[in-house]
């Protein structure tokens, strides 16, 4: 995302959590302005005029302003109205990124109900086991991949799946990111859960173990995790059989691989290095 459109995504983001701290009901609203800003996205995606006109910067703010409200005045309720006449006001760079932008305050109110609500970790880890579910059931993840289907078909297939297991705040990031892919279902997932991270003020460190860790194991890898990193760490988990014994643990770009079965193919790399000498 470009300066401009950076410079207005906070700007309109500053209005939107003023209007959820200030509501009567802030998890209410928050969920409220979210899931009606996705809406907004869905038919932006639709119609191809209306989000180039909406960014239009030929158009005088106050115009832009009120093609954004004669489309949308009567279809959502009178926050979400502010955030979008705000948005329309501002100056992005191209309407992509003003999508993008919406999006992205989409994803930060419902985060923000799920802060208020105290679930904001719990949907962290929601989100990552998601991913992880994906990873794992490949016949469902080609299903959501498929570029063919519509956004709708996916998310009811999505839904189905995990209604009722997962919080509402939860349900509606992953829906949207389902409906919205940037790459792959899981690494998208899993994303989302490191941005979550990030705003719990944690590096996600993802860990593959041959064994589920214990709640006493993973807060003693997060405590030598910090010390070796210098910042907090929140530690996303899944089970690999296939390692053996160990772990393989990736901070970023970086992989520390104790895996038994990484020290076995390094004992074989070895062993091939000197039988060729």
């Amino acid at each position: 995302m470009k300066a401009a459109s950076r410079e207005a995504q906070e700007q309109v983001q500053g209005q939107l959590e003023e209007l959820i701290r200030n509501s009567d009901d802030s998890v209410a609203a928050a969920a409220q302005i979210g899931t009606e800003l996705f809406l907004v996205v869905d038919q932006l995606d639709r119609e191809r005029a209306l989000r180039v006109a909406v960014a239009d910067q030929s158009l005088d703010a106050s115009q832009r302003e009120g093609i954004m409200n004669d489309v949308f005045g009567t279809k959502v309720a009178e926050p979400t109205k502010q955030v979008l006449a705000t948005a329309a006001k501002s100056e992005w760079s191209n309407p992509r990124e003003l999508r993008e932008g919406l999006v992205n305050l989409g994803r930060r109110a419902l985060l923000m109900g799920a802060k208020e609500q105290g679930q904001l970790e719990q949907v962290e880890n929601e989100l990552f086991g998601l991913s992880v579910l994906l990873e794992n059931e490949k016949q469902l993840t080609q299903l959501l991949s498929d570029r063919t289907a519509t956004a709708d078909k996916k998310r009811g297939l999505l839904a189905s799946v995990i209604y009722g297991k997962v919080t509402m705040f939860t349900e509606a990031l992953a829906l949207q990111v389902i409906g919205r892919p940037k790459s792959n279902p899981i690494d998208d997932l899993a994303g989302v859960a490191t941005h979550v991270a990030q705003l719990r003020g944690k590096t996600a460190a993802r860990v593959t173990s041959a064994e589920e860790l214990s709640d006493s194991q993973r807060e003693t890898l997060a405590g030598k995790l910090e010390q070796i990193y210098g910042r907090e760490i929140a530690i996303h988990s899944e089970v690999d059989p296939s390692l053996l014994g160990g772990m393989v643990i990736r901070v970023g770009d970086e992989v520390i691989d104790g895996s038994t079965r990484g020290k076995i193919a390094r004992m074989r790399a070895d062993l091939a290095a000197t039988t060729a000498y």
